[in-house]
């Protein structure tokens, strides 16, 4: 009952209630009711490293925005697209699926969908082109988010519950992700490319120097997202929590940028207004939305769950993967993703099965509260952010006409991913 009324809330918040106060009334009657203050506050110790870490990458996406970086970048693409619509329509894809890299599919929601729309209207292209090519990003930026553990909050939650080294991870998911980008570029644009321009003209835009606002944190920008990669190895070496690196880079590029080296100098960047842009609610909701699961998990859920995936543990590595997968993708789209995967993890912790597909049910997790929470607007925070993006950029998506797109390119796209996983991961089993 807390969790239905909390989803009610939620979805009120979509028509302007505020994304916080559904979730917060949630935690709220979940602490008074079952679920004591102790479970709470584990909770909170479970998914401190992922809001840490979130939050620095949000500080990082929003200070290189204000300097004119992403705006730079998505005018630089129309130049290296030559004219060419559908070679700017693949390009716009894979930039965003590299940011998302680094920089976490919620952060590359929030501040590259907004250039890119802004870029392509100055190209006087048709709204039906522009909603093609902000919702293949959309996708091509989850299936990207699969590749390391910070790259989706999804992914750091389950390494960080099911102790799975970096390396790990990585090796495990490098050929998944590799399939999800593959299959996702083929359904959308089997789906859109009618829709794609042949030609572009670039008489209307202006030369991308001109975005730029701030030169010094560009450039430092650039060395700083080169280096995060080699950075998290190194912090992960060394057995330091993942967040720290993030919050390194994000104070550099805030002394840079708010001009703490030089007192005299009056910065270009308002340090104030990136903080205040942080979507602060937004993480709120994600915290609070953990102790809702945490009601459902004591009340009974997760061993619902369990038995569910002792159950799928004897059909083989390969309808294990995908069951696991499939129940992932409900259970995010009803529960959204973040605490869907803690959630499952937990229940996949508790299972009776042997090691090995112990450990490819946690990436199959993974897999369905990433690719399969695509399918409902309130699957994922970063199609939350998304629809806002395009509402505030005065594009209004009917949510029946998302969900039975999505459903039509998600569904074989999380099989085929699935279905490499169940391949792959014998050959990795010591």
């Amino acid at each position: 009952m807390i969790f239905l009324f909390t989803l009610i809330l939620i979805i009120w918040q979509l028509r302007g209630l505020g994304i916080g106060l559904g979730a917060l009334t949630g935690g709220i009657f979940t602490l008074v009711s079952d679920v004591s203050l102790m479970d709470e506050l584990r909770v909170s110790a479970t998914v401190g490293n992922t809001i840490l870490t979130l939050i620095a990458l949000l500080i990082l996406c929003r200070i290189l925005d204000e300097a004119g970086f992403w705006r730079g970048l998505a005018l630089q693409l129309t130049v290296l697209g030559i004219g060419q619509g559908r070679l700017l329509f693949l390009l716009c894809g894979l930039l965003g699926a590299l940011g998302t890299i680094v920089l976490t599919n919620v952060g590359m929601a929030l501040i590259w969908i907004s250039p890119v729309m802004e870029i392509l209207c100055l190209l006087r292209l048709r709204a039906k082109t522009v909603f093609a090519v902000v919702f293949t990003v959309s996708f091509i930026t989850e299936a990207a988010s699969l590749l390391f553990p910070v790259s989706n909050p999804v992914n750091l939650l389950a390494v960080n519950y099911g102790d799975i080294s970096g390396f790990r991870y990585s090796l495990v998911m490098t050929p998944v992700t590799f399939v999800a980008i593959a299959t996702s570029l083929a359904s959308l644009w089997f789906y859109f490319h009618r829709d794609i321009p042949v030609t572009y003209k670039l008489t209307h835009l202006p030369p991308p120097r001109q975005a730029i606002r701030d030169p010094l944190v560009c450039r430092w920008g650039m060395v700083i997202l080169a280096s995060l990669p080699l950075a998290y190895w190194i912090a992960q070496d060394h057995a330091l929590p993942t967040w720290i690196v993030p919050a390194i880079a994000a104070l550099i590029l805030l002394g840079l940028a708010g001009r703490g080296f030089l007192p005299n100098t009056t910065p270009i960047i308002s340090v104030g207004k990136v903080w205040q842009e942080i979507p602060w609610q937004l993480i709120g909701f994600s915290v609070l939305m953990y102790g809702v699961v945490l009601g459902l998990a004591q009340v009974g859920m997760s061993h619902v769950i369990t038995h569910q995936l002792d159950a799928l543990s004897s059909w083989g590595l390969t309808l294990t993967a995908i069951g696991t997968g499939f129940l992932a993708t409900g259970l995010s789209n009803l529960f959204q993703n973040l605490p869907t995967v803690l959630l499952n993890a937990v229940a996949i912790s508790d299972t009776t099965t042997e090691p090995a597909i112990r450990e490819m049910m946690e990436y199959a997790n993974v897999i369905g509260c990433t690719l399969g929470a695509k399918i409902t607007p309130l699957g994922s925070l970063s199609t939350l952010i998304w629809f806002k993006v395009l509402a505030r950029k005065g594009l209004r998506l009917h949510w029946f006409y998302y969900i039975r797109l999505s459903l039509i390119l998600t569904l074989p796209i999380l099989f085929l991913s699935l279905l490499s996983l169940a391949l792959w991961f014998p050959w990795l089993i010591v």
